[in-house]
């Protein structure tokens, strides 16, 4: 038996193994496999056999053809396993590209509360989908990388249907007739009134209708969102006014605007949702919102206050009184700043 055959035909079994051939083409693997098998319980069967010359020898015509066939499917897996190499590191790219995209704007628009576990989820998988690839596991890596491409777009479509209403023409009409309304009711009474733009982050104080001053604000941990009940850390949306101010003493954030919420149109809106069964029984409707400095940070995270560096919130303070009113909208403009995030969002989720 010509040893050469042999030789050729193990190295042959090794690149198949090598390749991972079980993984890209198992059916051909395990068709190479079992030839292989059979063919060298024959050859050392045959050892003793003595053949003349001029004999034929169905073994080693049975050898070479497997050593042609199997050459033929090292060199199309080799292509093949390049390929998908090539489709796995690309992948681990784009979904990377767009994880960092999604952080940051996410982060832009505070809304990673309304995702709870999914940015960790994507995490893990990008992880596994690096280290696989590093293995040289393709498949693997890339059933990992598609697997986090899949919840990214998970995430996109919690994070529409939460905030598409700041996309939502009708909706921001109202918005801007709410806006509109405090406005117009500072000018006829000839005294403060304060919008609050959530989108934006833009706290604004009118005297008279005109606009006197405008601050930069921040929300709670979850204040993108429409309060519903205590602790839910959004901030809430609607007509209001200031119920108190406190005094040095009084509250731990001097100086501090106190709100009237929930008012009636939020206690309505409270008791349809418990009814319907949209908000536990044991979930209050929440109080204390407040407009106030930085101090008590972790309070306004879990209440949805709304908060001003102090130095402006003392400015505030001193141009409002007990009955000022305080409207808070989500947006005055389509292109506000989650419509367009979300735009963005939308766009590079065909990438992937």
């Amino acid at each position: 038996m010509p040893q050469d055959v042999v030789k050729a035909v193990e190295n042959i079994d090794r690149d198949l193994m090598t390749l991972r051939a079980d993984e890209f083409s198992s059916t051909d693997y395990t068709q190479f496999s079992h030839q292989w098998v059979a063919l060298k319980a024959r050859a050392q069967a045959d050892e003793d056999l003595i053949r003349w010359p001029w004999e034929p020898n169905d073994l080693e015509v049975a050898l070479r053809r497997l050593q042609e066939e199997g050459s033929r499917t090292v060199a199309r897996l080799t292509k093949e396993r390049e390929s998908v190499r090539r489709s796995a590191e690309d992948k681990i790219a784009q979904v990377e590209s767009r994880v960092q995209m999604m952080t940051l704007q996410v982060s832009a628009i505070d809304s990673r509360l309304l995702l709870g576990q999914q940015p960790d989820e994507v995490e893990l998988l990008m992880k596994q989908a690096r280290a696989r690839y590093e293995q040289g596991q393709y498949i693997q890596s890339l059933d990992a990388s598609n697997r986090a491409a899949q919840n990214l777009t998970v995430q996109l479509a919690v994070l529409s249907n939460e905030l598409g209403r700041y996309a939502d023409r009708n909706r921001i009409s109202r918005w801007q007739q709410t806006a509109k309304g405090t406005i117009i009711w500072s000018r006829v009474h000839r005294t403060s009134a304060i919008v609050i733009n959530k989108a934006d982050r833009v706290l604004t104080l009118y005297r008279n209708g005109q606009k006197l001053l405008s601050y930069p604000v921040r929300l709670g941990s979850n204040g993108i969102r429409e309060k519903r009940y205590q602790e839910d850390g959004a901030t809430p949306e609607g007509r209001y006014l200031i119920s108190s101010k406190g005094r040095q003493g009084q509250t731990q954030s001097y100086p501090t605007l106190v709100l009237d919420y929930p008012n009636k149109e939020d206690r309505r809106r409270y008791e349809i949702e418990r009814k319907k069964g949209q908000i536990s029984a044991s979930k209050a409707i929440g109080g204390q919102i407040e407009i106030h400095g930085v101090e008590n940070d972790l309070m306004a995270q879990t209440l949805g206050c709304v908060m001003l560096d102090t130095p402006r919130m003392a400015l505030l303070y001193g141009q409002v009184s007990k009955g000022t009113p305080v409207t808070i909208v989500g947006a005055l403009h389509e292109q506000n700043s989650v419509a367009m995030i979300l735009a963005t969002l939308d766009d590079r989720k065909e990438e992937t």
